[in-house]
């Protein structure tokens, strides 16, 4: 798991001491060489910087070197931290690929590419928060769903997924200052794009932070409510769960489990889903003390579950046992809620010590039950096969190896476009414009006489790459080409396409033949 804490203080002008300070609370692991890379790209950035202002108003200066302290608690390395100094760059030179290749290397250079990717496909994706034309909510999430999966498919190195997501951290932190349309734009963003992203990736701390401060700018009565709700009892609720956890603690070593037994936050986000979900009031809501209980093995699981409900009366039709019926993402755990101390509902969570860093790391399907969307096998593994590698990565002493992995066949069977209004199109890997053109509407398809991608006019067999904005040149009375069959000349590789060209001239030959057929008739009739 990816874990961050609140990052340094970090300075606001472009004082050398200030950046000297701000150098020497990163964590001790790097080594001098590292730190005097960091600290040159740091006195570049305040050069660069000087008088600039991120989209939230915070000097760039101040919101570089927060993104980058936020990436260093993250245990990412000295590339990484280079890169998130310094992703504003291509903004700000002409040559920057080359001038920084010089200074810092190319793996710095790739990184910053990246992030600039990934900003460029959010721009131009439909992600402000405004319904599609048809106004349906399933299009929408199918719009989102299909703009993540691009924004990792297109990125080459884990890294830059990670210091894209610091950085939106970092802006929602100190979103305060800037103007409402702002605020709700980058909230919007966060809440649809890079939470989700987070969570997928197993970058859990992050992931509720997205969360609980998105939901403060979108919905900030309701974020106020539950906060002074939560505070108002936070004291008495904490010793509520001092105490239930020092009795657990106590009936479980008494009865021979070894037990791990916590208090268990809850993040308002969460808190909000719930309430929504199962429209309830705060004060219904079972899980607002809850614990959780990890142990060695499943068997004492049950123990400890008897041992809680012999304690406590479960509340009817709360009672889950994930472990006899895991969720389809292969969670398990068992969630039961009960009327403890006091009379007051609290829920318990147990799990094996096995389920619980399961849970953590995850399996990519979990996302999908948190965002309530279907499951696509082969991407569920891709994603899978990436939180692996964040868990592998204190346990692996060269990491080259793994971006090495990362960079091989991930996502390669895969394409995603844009239509010229930022929509998402997949297509299989190989496509063309015209594969686009037929995945859009078999009328286009069929009318379709030339292509551009990014503006440029390009030939119709184009393979069509991660990011592309392709539009489609029609003409008003159009009909596909006997070249588009022809598998050598590459027109096409979608296989629906292929049948909706090879339809086309099916029908037209039936057309001619009931054309000839009648002229016959007619002639032998007169």
């Amino acid at each position: 798991m990816v874990s961050a804490r609140r990052p340094a203080h970090t300075p606001t002008s472009n004082d050398p001491q200030a950046l000297a300070g701000w150098i020497t609370s990163l964590p001790q692991r790097f080594t001098a060489h590292e730190l005097a890379q960091i600290r040159q790209a740091g006195e570049l950035a305040a050069s660069l910087y000087s008088g600039k202002y991120a989209i939230n108003d915070s000097p760039l200066l101040q919101h570089a070197l927060g993104t980058a302290a936020i990436v260093a608690e993250m245990n990412m390395d000295a590339d990484s931290l280079i890169a998130a100094i310094l992703q504003a760059a291509p903004d700000l030179l002409s040559d920057w690929s080359d001038d920084l290749s010089s200074q810092f290397g190319q793996t710095v250079v790739g990184l910053i590419d990246g992030i600039a990717r990934m900003s460029h496909i959010q721009a131009l994706s439909e992600v402000d928060g405004a319904q599609p034309a048809d106004n349906k909510h399933n299009d929408r999430a199918q719009q989102l769903e299909a703009l993540r999966k691009m924004l990792l498919a297109m990125v080459q190195d884990i890294r830059v997924v990670l210091i894209k997501l610091a950085e939106r951290t970092q802006l929602l932190r100190h979103l305060s200052g800037a103007s409402p349309a702002c605020q709700a734009q980058v909230a919007r963003e966060n809440q649809s794009i890079f939470a989700p992203l987070a969570n997928r990736l197993g970058v859990w701390q992050l992931k509720w932070e997205l969360e609980d401060l998105s939901l403060r700018y979108l919905e900030p009565q309701l974020y106020k409510e539950v906060a002074k709700m939560l505070d108002e009892r936070r004291v008495d609720r904490e010793q509520y769960i001092t105490d239930v956890v020092a009795q657990l603690q106590h009936e479980l070593t008494q009865a021979g489990v070894k037990a791990d037994v916590s208090g268990r936050p809850k993040h308002i986000s969460s808190i909000v889903k719930k309430m929504k979900s199962k429209h309830l009031q705060f004060n219904q809501l079972y899980d607002v003390r809850a614990v959780r209980i990890m142990v060695d093995d499943i068997k004492d699981c049950y123990t400890a579950l008897g041992l809680v409900h012999h304690l406590w009366q479960p509340i009817p039709g709360e009672f889950d046992d994930y472990i006899a019926r895991p969720k389809s993402n292969n969670y398990r755990s068992l969630h039961t809620a009960v009327s403890g101390p006091r009379g007051l509902a609290l829920e318990v969570q147990i799990r094996t010590f096995e389920m619980h860093q399961h849970s953590e790391l995850g399996v990519a399907a979990h996302w999908r039950y948190k965002e309530g969307a279907k499951s696509d096998a082969k991407f569920d593994e891709k994603i899978a096969w990436l939180r692996q590698i964040l868990s592998w990565k204190d346990e692996v002493a060269d990491h080259g190896d793994l971006l090495e992995q990362f960079n091989s066949e991930l996502f390669q069977d895969k394409v995603y476009v844009l239509t010229p209004q930022g929509k998402v199109i997949d297509l299989p890997h190989g496509a063309t414009p015209i594969d686009f053109a037929y995945a859009l509407h078999t009328d286009l398809g069929h009318r379709t006489k030339g292509a551009k991608i990014n503006g440029q006019i390009v030939p119709l067999h184009t393979r069509l790459e991660n990011g592309h904005r392709v539009e489609i040149l029609t003409a008003k009375q159009g009909a596909p080409s006997r070249d588009w069959l022809n598998a050598s000349l590459g027109f096409l590789q979608s296989p629906s396409a292929r049948a909706k060209v090879r339809h086309w001239f099916k029908y037209q030959h039936f057309e001619e033949n009931v054309a000839q057929g009648r002229a016959k008739l007619d002639k032998e009739l007169h």
